[in-house]
């Protein structure tokens, strides 16, 4: 490899806005992110799922009289 094209990796402070840190090797001495895999809804559980239901109903009901051809 060529000498001094490559960056420097150091030990990065990594601080998310729900007050999770942690720590991770980057070119960057901090990083602040808004949504770590401590708050994210898909790894806590809490993700809530479209109901489809009320807009297949919704559909339904608009499209029940016309007519076809």
């Amino acid at each position: 490899m060529k000498d001094n094209i490559h960056p420097n990796y150091k030990v990065s402070n990594v601080t998310c806005a729900c007050g999770n840190k942690f720590q991770t090797r980057s070119i960057l001495s901090e990083i602040q992110v808004e949504i770590c895999s401590n708050c994210h809804p898909f790894f806590t559980g809490k993700h809530k799922l479209m109901d489809t239901a009320g807009r297949i109903e919704k559909f339904q009901r608009r499209y029940a009289n016309v007519k076809k051809d």
